[in-house]
């Protein structure tokens, strides 16, 4: 059996879309050669088997499985037309939840999209959430809008880690005052390896949230495409978001207090009943 790494895990995000409207999505083609299946086939029936699951569970395949047409290489100038499906994180959810238990990537597979899955459940009902769920839920937002935010510094000229760095550091210091990422981790304690983002409350999440969707539809915008505008505009961004937390009489996000738990703690701690969850939910049927 191949030995899975950190860095394939992260191909679950890596092949991730999202369309105009925000809405992230995968193409089943893609899914497939990530959880090693070689033969679309294959494949093909563990998508029958979830389309039957996702009928059982009372959602509409169509919504959850729209299937699209490709055009596909196949020799020298030659091309087919082929099926895809556009599949939904409960899509996902479902498929390797019939995967072949076999494969190591399955596993890794249905932590990810459990936890994906569980995300969009509690988010339909945010407002009777406690604290750390709604975390939760905006941690799960915000990565969301930063992989649009990095998209849109990309054009900017932003290539390099050293220039993302940067850039990243100058939306922290316009929200924060002036403090810098390593400030900030200072003040909340943290490890080099913790990610500020994991220890933060909801209202914290919340205003940082507000930079990153502002800065990312601000980029867009801009005529100016350069990496030192890119940099400018999110210190800007930030600076405003933190002027109108001072305006309404909010507490500046540097002086809330910092979580105990971190999201990854809270993640596990939910990982047993998803789990449990999955298992009882699984539709198992002969090939």
């Amino acid at each position: 059996m191949k030995k899975i790494t950190k860095k394939q895990y992260k191909y679950f995000d890596d092949i991730k879309h999202i369309d105009e409207s925000g809405m992230e999505f995968w193409y089943a083609r893609e899914l497939a050669e990530v959880l090693d299946y070689n033969k679309w086939e294959n494949f093909a029936k563990v998508i029958k088997r979830a389309m039957i699951a996702c009928d059982n569970s009372g959602h509409n395949i169509d919504d959850q499985f729209p299937e699209v047409r490709k055009m596909v290489d196949i020799g020298s100038k030659t091309k087919r037309e082929v099926v895809d499906y556009k599949l939904t994180r409960y899509a996902c959810y479902l498929i390797v939840q019939n995967g072949d238990p076999r494969k190591e990537v399955i596993a890794l597979g249905q932590t990810y999209f459990a936890v994906q899955t569980y995300r969009q459940e509690i988010n339909d009902r945010f407002e009777e959430l406690d604290e750390d769920k709604r975390r939760l839920v905006i941690r799960g937002d915000i990565k969301q809008w930063n992989q649009l935010l990095v998209d849109s510094a990309h054009d900017m000229g932003i290539i390099t880690n050293e220039d993302y760095a940067i850039f990243q550091n100058a939306g922290y210091m316009g929200l924060y005052g002036g403090l810098t990422v390593d400030d900030i981790k200072k003040r909340k304690k943290l490890k080099k390896n913790e990610k500020i983002l994991d220890f933060m409350g909801s209202t914290e999440l919340i205003a940082n949230l507000f930079r990153i969707s502002q800065t990312t539809e601000k980029l867009k915008k801009l005529k100016d495409k350069s990496k030192e505008n890119a940099t400018h505009t999110h210190y800007k961004v930030g600076s405003k978001v933190r002027k109108a937390i001072k305006d309404i009489g909010g507490t500046m996000p540097e002086d809330l207090p910092t979580p105990k738990k971190s999201i990854k703690q809270i993640e596990k701690e939910h990982m047993k009943k998803l789990k449990e969850k999955a298992k009882q939910n699984k539709l198992i049927l002969d090939e």
